[in-house]
């Protein structure tokens, strides 16, 4: 079974939405604002305008660009550097909480704003080694090789593809009707509470399919140069937040220790939340794998759109969030510089109404509220509610080259 690159159109065709055979007996939720079918034709022309705007981005990078990644840069050390130097007050009350609010800053930047998207290889054409996304490491237990693999090769070329994107449910939460129910997911709210308070460790698991290994579908031995990664950078980590800076900061070492363990926890449940709302709420469509298998490029992004969900928010917010406040936009085009999101989200949207396709965006905390809601749902055997977005369906069309063969084999 072939798919494609996330940036290489292939030959091939969405199938109509079915239930493959052994799939599960639960059905998607019905769409109370009908179906919308989109020809063939109309996918190919949605691509072509997505590859022009693209292009047009693509070829306006310049100094501008440059200037943003190397000022976040900056304003993210200047408050990591605030807030260690805080830690040093933390027996008055006011400078510990200003110290965790900067760590906590810093964290969340470099997770979003800058590690994510510099590993995503959104300024690899400034040719930095300082942000390249060969090079760097974030502020995180994932190894950045790791994290690259989990989330740029599998999540962004597989998403919301049943059993193949990881991300759904990371091997542990069920996010999907499509998804069997089985009393374990009795659990989803407590289990994604957990997972919201680790997320960084988490993060750090998911390259492992930890779920394969107990089925027997993935041995030790394939996981286990995986660990090496994990010892180093976890090990520094640890070391760094609650050994290293602590001792530092000499009696104040338990103020320091639950400062920065009050930082990673704040940047663990922001990332979460940021992260979940881009992929989860309802009407954010889920796919088989036989739909997607030898996808064109137009293909490849309207499944980009229908699975993935936008919020709305002022521009910190969004910088805070890694502009994955334009979650649709970031699976569209996840190697262009995020701060350029904001203006290519009119276009994508006005494609996306001019084809009679949902664009599912929302305030941050209405989001928020119903992500959760749908995991309380999800974790009980009920029928499926009906979502706010219309059911997609791409319709399918003849392959030019069986139908050449076809005609080879008659004459």
């Amino acid at each position: 079974m072939a798919f494609p690159n996330p940036f290489t159109a292939l030959t091939g065709l969405f199938t109509s939405k079915k239930q493959p055979d052994g799939a599960p007996s639960t059905t998607p939720a019905p769409a109370p604002a009908g179906t919308v079918h989109l020809s063939p034709e109309a996918v190919e022309e949605i691509g072509r305008e997505l590859d022009d705007l693209r292009n047009r981005i693509s070829a306006d990078l310049g100094e501008t660009d440059r200037s943003y990644i190397l000022g976040i840069i900056k304003l993210q050390r200047r408050l990591e550097l605030t807030g260690r130097g805080l830690m040093f007050l933390g027996f008055f009350p006011p400078a510990w909480i200003a110290g965790v609010g900067a760590l906590s800053a810093s964290k969340i930047l470099d997770n979003m704003e800058i590690g994510h998207n510099v590993m995503h290889g959104q300024y690899d054409w400034m040719q930095d080694p300082m942000v390249h996304s060969s090079t760097f490491e974030w502020d995180n237990t994932c190894p950045g090789d790791q994290w690259r693999h989990s989330h740029n090769f599998m999540h962004h070329t597989y998403t919301n593809i049943l059993d193949m994107d990881r991300d759904i449910g990371y091997g542990l939460l069920r996010m999907e009707h499509e998804q069997e129910w089985h009393p374990g997911y009795l659990g989803n709210p407590a289990y994604a509470f957990a997972l919201m308070c680790l997320f960084q460790w988490g993060v750090m698991l998911h390259d492992l399919e930890y779920d394969r290994v107990l089925k027997g579908e993935r041995s030790w031995e394939e996981v286990k140069p995986l660990l090496k990664g994990w010892w180093n950078k976890a090990g520094r980590q640890v070391t760094k937040d609650y050994l290293l800076h602590p001792a530092l900061t000499g009696p104040l070492f338990p103020l320091t220790l639950a400062g920065n363990a009050t930082a990673n926890l704040i940047r663990n449940v922001w990332s979460f939340s940021v992260i979940f709302c881009g992929h989860f709420p309802d009407g954010a469509q889920v796919f088989t794998p036989e739909e997607c298998e030898d996808e064109t490029q137009g293909e490849w992004y309207v499944r980009q759109m229908l699975g993935s969900s936008n919020f709305s928010g002022g521009r910190i917010m969004h910088i805070a969030g890694g502009h994955l406040g334009y979650q649709i936009e970031h699976h569209l085009f996840p190697d262009l510089p995020s701060s350029r999101y904001p203006e290519i989200a009119d276009e994508v949207r006005a494609i996306c109404e001019k084809n009679g396709l949902p664009y599912n965006t929302g305030p941050l905390w209405k989001q928020v509220a119903n992500v959760w809601g749908k995991m309380f749902r999800l974790a009980l055997p009920l029928p499926a509610t009906k979502s706010d977005a219309p059911r997609v369906i791409i319709e399918r069309r003849e392959k030019t080259d069986a139908k050449a063969g076809a005609e080879t084999v008659a004459a």
